[in-house]
């Protein structure tokens, strides 16, 4: 595929599902395919897209390629939800994409469509266009090139992205010391992941504890290389404001963390690593994926 200058960093895609593969309980992953999808890009395993779902009345969505400018202006029953995922795997060759959706009931717009989608239902997917010439964000798993120790940390709406990084470290030539720990809401809910020497990996099953609970209570054991001493007080966000979502950027090799999962956990983690255990933050992306409580476009 030639590099196209002109094309824009993300596009709108009409997709269709052409294939549902059940993974857990909690866990299905859909195929989509389309037109354009040959053109779709991916530039690390964390990379966001955004999905219009069909609306309110039960219409797919049918948004023109200037959605940005039109969709504010859509009555409320003709603007389709749209809701942010990551894609698991594309295979441009093929015109295929596949997406992990968390399965939780009639509770949100993509939960219920996901639930009950079958091959041939159509959506609308906001990704990188494949062409463009630049770096079009949307990720951050940004790890530096010295890459000795990792910390993974993931609930189930994280867990797509955790898997395709697991995929990334195992293909190294020498895969880094890595500590995965993985919070799903049942013990079915646990998935093959890729595996090496090098790999502590641990699954906790939620049950009817508190969302990332038990990643809280990791994060206070986890293995880590910090000799820092702990960082002065972090300052109390506003999450009702704004997710927490902290970007890593460390100046050298060596440790790298990359944790996401519930936005209140997630500032609890934070305050554990960077202020309690003295991790820098600069080594550390934090993300909070979602907000108990809130439906967040």
């Amino acid at each position: 595929m030639g590099i196209m200058s002109g094309a824009v960093a993300y596009r709108l895609f009409d997709v269709q599902v052409v294939r549902r593969t059940p993974l857990s309980p909690s866990l299905c992953r859909l195929t989509f395919t389309g037109d354009a999808v040959a053109d779709m890009g991916r530039r690390a395993p964390d990379q966001r897209i955004k999905i219009f779902f069909p609306t309110p009345d039960g219409r797919p969505p049918a948004l023109p390629p200037d959605w940005l400018r039109v969709y504010p202006t859509l009555p409320p029953a003709a603007r389709p939800p749209r809701r942010t995922y990551t894609i698991r795997a594309l295979r441009p060759a093929a015109a295929e994409v596949d997406v992990d959706f968390v399965l939780h009931g009639d509770t949100g717009p993509a939960s219920a469509w996901a639930t009950s989608a079958a091959p041939g239902d159509r959506v609308q997917m906001v990704a990188p266009d494949g062409r463009f010439d630049g770096d079009p964000g949307g990720y951050e798993w940004r790890p530096p090139p010295r890459l000795e120790r990792v910390l993974l940390m993931a609930d189930e709406t994280a867990l797509p992205a955790l898997a395709g990084i697991l995929e990334e470290l195992a293909a190294m030539l020498a895969p880094p010391r890595t500590e995965a720990f993985v919070e799903v809401p049942s013990a079915d809910d646990r998935i093959a992941l890729p595996i090496w020497r090098g790999l502590s990996l641990a699954w906790t099953a939620r049950g009817h504890a508190e969302p990332g609970a038990a990643l809280v209570t990791a994060a206070a054991r986890a293995e880590l290389p910090c000799t820092a001493a702990p960082a002065s007080p972090l300052p109390d966000e506003n999450l009702d404001v704004e997710l927490l979502w902290d970007r890593a950027a460390p100046a050298d090799g060596g440790f790298y963390a990359w944790i996401a999962a519930e936005a209140g956990a997630v500032k609890t983690i934070r305050r554990i690593l960077v202020a309690e255990r003295g991790v820098e933050r600069s080594a550390a992306v934090l993300m909070g994926y979602w907000r108990r409580g809130r439906a967040l476009e």
